[in-house]
């Protein structure tokens, strides 16, 4: 099973500027994060942010801020509960034409199923907000993708945990480089050379 970026979006979980100093080798994980953001955009996949008590923890790395689509604030360490979801899945659509005339149970029920359902996700910290996001989101049924190179706590060991635990519970462990070139599929891709220099 390969990525595909027509049916991938991009969640960058509180990769905030306070945050950041704390996490073990968080310089690299917020390189690779660029990296991810700068090639979903390259790539038109959907890119979502969130913050964690941003009043609190001040807002994202603003590299990453100005390529999102929307950053969403948050206090559920979960971006669920506060509406990453909604974002995610695009509004049921009603039925055209004069189906809505029909008796209702001869009606086609609106379409729910996320256009864009492969969730790549990278983020602080890995054991909490990016775990429980995760979780919640193959609750929901996202297929989910975590970005391990991407992703960071404040010990390796918490990290690794929510690593095992992720994996445990469905979702797929990948790297930056992984998803870039998953996402092309071929060198002949017009972004090719692009996404190329972006991870060289």
């Amino acid at each position: 099973m390969l990525l595909d970026a027509t049916e991938s979006q991009l969640v960058l979980v509180d990769f905030q500027a306070k945050l950041m100093p704390a996490i073990h080798d968080g310089a690299a994980v917020l390189a690779n994060a660029r990296r991810l953001a700068q090639a979903a955009q390259l790539l038109d996949v959907p890119l979502w942010g969130t913050e964690q008590n941003p009043t609190r923890l001040g807002p994202n790395d603003a590299d990453l801020r100005a390529l999102c689509r929307k950053t969403l604030p948050k206090m559920h360490f979960s971006a669920v509960p506060d509406g990453l979801a909604a974002l995610l899945r695009p509004p049921a659509r009603l039925p055209a034409g004069n189906a809505r005339s029909l008796p209702k149970h001869l009606q086609k029920t609106a379409q729910s199923e996320p256009e864009r359902p492969s969730i790549v996700l990278a983020g602080c910290e890995a054991h909490v907000c990016l775990l429980q996001t995760a979780l919640e989101l193959i609750e929901d049924e996202f297929e989910v993708w975590v970005v391990t190179d991407a992703c960071g706590s404040r010990t390796e060991r918490n990290r690794d945990a929510a690593y095992d635990r992720l994996a445990g519970a469905g979702a797929e462990l990948v790297t930056t480089e992984m998803v870039c070139f998953e996402w092309l599929r071929s060198c002949e891709h017009p972004a090719f050379k692009d996404v190329l220099a972006l991870v060289k």
